[in-house]
């Protein structure tokens, strides 16, 4: 059974940091492309960061490059998001989600593993 369980989420002031956390079980993320995707009301779900499976290469939206990095632990099987110089519009859920095959945050539908969320709020 896959579980991928996010922590990290809270809430932040304008120019400040947050790491985000996801703990992945019944997959590796080794071998599978790993993402984070944000959602606010009322607005499709969207990507923000995605690390390919192996090299761990690592391809960003234009409104997380420069201020986010994404990275992942193959030996604890987690996969991280660091956000700095946070802006009122990061406000959304975050998720975590995996899928096998080629790697891209651009369409959400093809990721099969979510995680539950975590709320940022940037303020």
């Amino acid at each position: 059974q896959v579980q991928l369980v996010e922590s990290g989420g809270g809430s932040a002031q304008v120019g400040g940091s947050l790491r985000l956390s996801c703990a992945a079980s019944g997959l590796s993320v080794d071998t599978h492309c790993m993402s984070w995707f944000r959602q606010t009301p009322g607005k499709e779900r969207e990507g923000v960061a995605a690390i390919y499976s192996g090299d761990g290469s690592a391809i960003y939206t234009d409104s997380a490059k420069g201020r986010f990095t994404i990275s992942k632990d193959n030996a604890r099987n987690w996969l991280d998001l660091q956000m700095n110089s946070l802006k009122p519009e990061d406000t959304a859920m975050y998720y975590c989600a995996a899928r096998v095959g080629s790697c891209s945050y651009r369409d959400w539908t093809a990721f099969a593993y979510w995680g539950q969320g975590t709320q940022v709020t940037v303020s």
